[in-house]
């Protein structure tokens, strides 16, 4: 069954590695009633700010550590054994740091937020400051952040949406970081709400998006 399309409530898995900001700002879109989502599960690569965060809002947090793992697919299938038993619709990396090996059962079913304009500025470390850094560096007049389902190539699967943001001359990665943040709060649950409500296809490596019912 294409996902949005169930007739119980669309479970969101969070996955975590810092601060746990993306987290709360899905908490607050929840508790405004813009975002009609449960989170049975929060995951975090290892102990970090976002763990509190994550408990002290009464959700179920698991911390799952690379370290203690001797591969990737190992790690990747303890991460994904969670997800499975909590029963969720969509994994949501928000700000995870550590590489997941995407099982066939999770294809299309996972998502990222990455702070650019992909394909600019993306690709093994290219994450945090080092991407605001490097469009600063570029002379970029513009940035941005995209939602795009994640595959097993960094910041490589199809865009769901992009949001834009003015590069201004007198902008450090701090104040770039800032602006570009307020538009990942806006993009990631609208792309959630798109994929809850049964409306992203994607065909040929490329998302489309059915229109909304007035």
């Amino acid at each position: 069954m294409p996902l949005g399309q169930q007739d119980t409530p669309f479970r969101l898995a969070v996955l975590i590695s810092g601060g746990g900001t993306t987290l709360i700002n899905f908490l607050e879109q929840i508790g405004a009633g813009r975002l009609e989502v449960e989170i049975p599960v929060v995951i975090a690569s290892r102990d970090c700010k976002g763990v509190e965060r994550a408990r002290a809002a009464g959700l179920r947090c698991e911390v799952i550590r690379p370290r203690d793992f001797d591969s990737i697919d190992r790690y990747s299938a303890a991460v994904f054994a969670v997800i499975r038993e909590v029963g969720a619709d969509l994994v949501t990396l928000a700000g995870f740091l550590s590489r997941l090996a995407i099982p066939d059962d999770f294809e299309e079913r996972v998502i990222n937020i990455h702070p650019a304009l992909i394909p600019s500025f993306c690709g093994k470390g290219m994450y945090g400051h080092h991407v605001h850094e490097a469009v600063l560096d570029r002379g970029c007049k513009l940035s941005g952040c995209t939602v795009h389902f994640a595959d097993n190539e960094y910041d490589h699967g199809p865009i769901i949406l992009q949001k834009a943001v003015p590069v201004f001359s007198d902008d450090t990665p701090d104040t770039l970081a800032a602006r570009v943040f307020e538009a990942e709060c806006e993009a990631y649950p609208e792309a959630i709400r798109l994929i809850a409500q049964g409306r992203v296809r994607v065909r040929d490596g490329r998302v489309h998006v059915a229109p909304g019912k007035d």
